[in-house]
C-alpha cells in the first residue's frame, strides 16, 4: 500500500512540474513563420501518433495482465500447446512497419519542402545573408547591401531569407527556434537554409553544438522589420557605420566574446571560409605570406 501511495505521489509531482513548466510557451510550438509552422505541425503529428501507439500498448498490456492473472480457479488448467499463429506473426511484423512508414512519409515530404522557399512566398524575391560562425560569435554578411553585422541581424518580415552558412573553424549549429530548425555550419563547406518571419518582431537565436567555454554565450538576435524600416536601417548603417578592414575582421574571428557590431563592407571581399579562398583585399600581406612560403619551400628543397 505504501509503495502504491509513493508511486501516485511521484506521478502527481511529475504532472504538476510538467504543467507548471508549461506556463511559458515552448518556442518550437509558437512558430512565427511558415518554416517553423511546418516543423511544429510535424512534431505535433509525431507526438500524437506515438501517444496513440503507447496508449494502445498500455491498454493491451493491462488487459493481458488482468485476463491472465493468477487466481485460485482452474488450478489444474493447462493451456493448449500452439505451434504458432501466422496471423499473430503477420500482425507483430506488419504493425511496426506501418507505424514506421506512417511517420516516415510526412517527415520526408516536409524535410524536402523546407529546402526550398515556402510555397506561398515563391513570387517574393528573397534576400541573401551569409552566416559565418566563429568561436564564440556570429557574423552576418549582406552582399547585396554591402554591410556586415556581428551577433545580430535584421530582416524584412514577409520576405524569404536565404542563409548561406559556413564556419571559420569548429562546427557550430545555427538555430532560431521561432523561425525554423537548426542547421550546421562547417569550415570549407557551405550549407543553406531558408527562413521567413511572418510579422515584425524580435527572435532569439543560438548555437546548439558545443564548441568550448564560450558556447553558452554564443547567442544572437533577429530583428524582423517592415520593408520600409529595413531599408531605413540599411541606409543608416551605410551612412554611420565604420568600414570593415581585414585587420579588424581577423581580430573579430579570434576565439573570444564580443558585443554587437555593425560595419560597412563585408569580409566576403577577401575571404570565403566555405572555400578558404583569399581574394587579396586591402594589401599585399597575404601575397607576401605566399611568397615567404614559396621561398621556404625552395630552401627546404635545396637541402
Amino acid at each position: 500500500m505504501k509503495s502504491f501511495r509513493y508511486i501516485m505521489f511521484s506521478v502527481l509531482l511529475l504532472l504538476t512540474t510538467t504543467m507548471l513548466s508549461g506556463c511559458e510557451k515552448l518556442l518550437i510550438f509558437d512558430p512565427q513563420g511558415p518554416v517553423a509552422k511546418s516543423q511544429a505541425d510535424l512534431i505535433i503529428f509525431s507526438i500524437v501518433f506515438m501517444a496513440i501507439v503507447v496508449l494502445v500498448v498500455f491498454v493491451l498490456f493491462g488487459y493481458i495482465i488482468w485476463k491472465y492473472r493468477a487466481t485460485d480457479k482452474n488450478k489444474d488448467y493447462e493451456p493448449p500447446h500452439e505451434h504458432g499463429s501466422k496471423l499473430l506473426e503477420a500482425l507483430w511484423i506488419g504493425i511496426p512497419i506501418v507505424i514506421v512508414v506512417a511517420l516516415t512519409i510526412p517527415t520526408v515530404i516536409t524535410t524536402y519542402k523546407l529546402e526550398e522557399i515556402p510555397e506561398d512566398y515563391k513570387d517574393v524575391e528573397p534576400i541573401t545573408i551569409h552566416v559565418t560562425s566563429a568561436d564564440w560569435k556570429w557574423i552576418f554578411s549582406y552582399p547585396e547591401q554591402n554591410i556586415e553585422t556581428v551577433n545580430y541581424f535584421n530582416i524584412p518580415a514577409g520576405t524569404p531569407v536565404q542563409f548561406k552558412m559556413t564556419s571559420t573553424g569548429t562546427m557550430q549549429s545555427f538555430w532560431v527556434p521561432a523561425l525554423g530548425g537548426q542547421k550546421y555550419t562547417m569550415a570549407n563547406m557551405e550549407t543553406e537554409l531558408f527562413l521567413l518571419a511572418d510579422k515584425p518582431g524580435s527572435y532569439l537565436g543560438r548555437n546548439t553544438s558545443f564548441n568550448g567555454e564560450g558556447y553558452a554565450h554564443m547567442e544572437f538576435e533577429v530583428f524582423a522589420q517592415t520593408q520600409e524600416d529595413f531599408d531605413e536601417w540599411v541606409s543608416e548603417v551605410r551612412a554611420t557605420a565604420s568600414d570593415l578592414t581585414e585587420e579588424e575582421y581577423n581580430k573579430i574571428i579570434e576565439p573570444g566574446l564580443v558585443g554587437r557590431m555593425t560595419f560597412n563592407g563585408t569580409h566576403l571581399d577577401w575571404i570565403d571560409h566555405s572555400k578558404s579562398e583569399y581574394h587579396n583585399h586591402g594589401g599585399d600581406d597575404h601575397e607576401d605570406h605566399e611568397m615567404d612560403h614559396d621561398e621556404d619551400h625552395e630552401d627546404h628543397g635545396s637541402h
